[in-house]
């Protein structure tokens, strides 16, 4: 796991209201830089959206619980998968996520890069991220919350470490 966040060019949909119609949306790439430097995040990756723990509970929990963290000098909140912009707008959309910001890792390189991918090829995704979290500062990891268990294929995936829930008790305990 890096110490400070890689260098990552993120291919992005972001709305456009001039291009009218039914999918006002452009492309557009967005570095690590513009998500994670001169500011103080929260990055919470996990193993897809539209998938169980993630829609019911990790991703709501985190929009639910958003001003606390800014209570606590967070930024920003964003959600990292590997899937591509599409799904991950539609995702957000569908829950009607507005606080928490989505990342596509479309190509897993920002996954890989943090040492974090695994091949979930026993549940038919393919290479997909391990379930962590971590508080970044200036583009610095400042924490790390690690699912237990990292392996390729692991039969359980484990969620507790990365619950918006864990990391409020954390932040609060360092204040």
């Amino acid at each position: 796991m890096f110490k400070t966040i890689p260098d990552v060019i993120f291919q992005t949909r972001v709305r456009d209201d001039s291009l009218g119609g039914d999918n006002p949306f452009k492309w557009e790439k967005k570095s690590s830089h513009d998500y994670f430097l001169n500011k103080r995040v929260i990055l919470f990756s996990l193993p897809g959206a539209f998938t169980p723990t993630c829609s019911t509970f990790q991703l709501p929990d985190f929009n639910k619980l958003y001003d606390d963290f800014k209570n606590f000098g967070i930024d920003e909140i964003y959600c990292i998968s590997v899937n591509d912009a599409f799904v991950m707008n539609a995702w957000a959309k569908h829950h009607e996520i507005g606080k928490v910001k989505v990342i596509p890792d479309g190509s897993a390189e920002f996954t890989r890069k943090m040492g974090m991918l695994v091949k979930k090829d026993n549940l038919g995704f393919g290479l997909r991220s391990w379930r962590y979290a971590m508080i970044i500062d200036n583009n610095e990891v400042v924490q790390t919350f690690i699912e237990p268990g990292f392996k390729d294929n692991a039969e359980d995936d484990p969620y507790g470490e990365t619950s918006p829930q864990n990391i409020l008790k954390y932040l609060k305990q360092e204040s």
